[in-house]
């Protein structure tokens, strides 16, 4: 029993990180960059 609530706790952080980095790298907080070569584009 306590085993499984371990295993469960685990994989559900790692989901949660793995959401979280796919909503900051693709979603809202991505669109504030700046691509600094195509504002210095020659």
């Amino acid at each position: 029993m306590e085993t499984t609530l371990v295993v469960i706790s685990i994989f559900g952080l790692l989901v949660s990180f793995t959401r979280y980095a796919l909503y900051t790298t693709f979603e809202q907080p991505s669109q504030q960059l700046q691509d600094p070569y195509e504002e210095h584009g020659d």
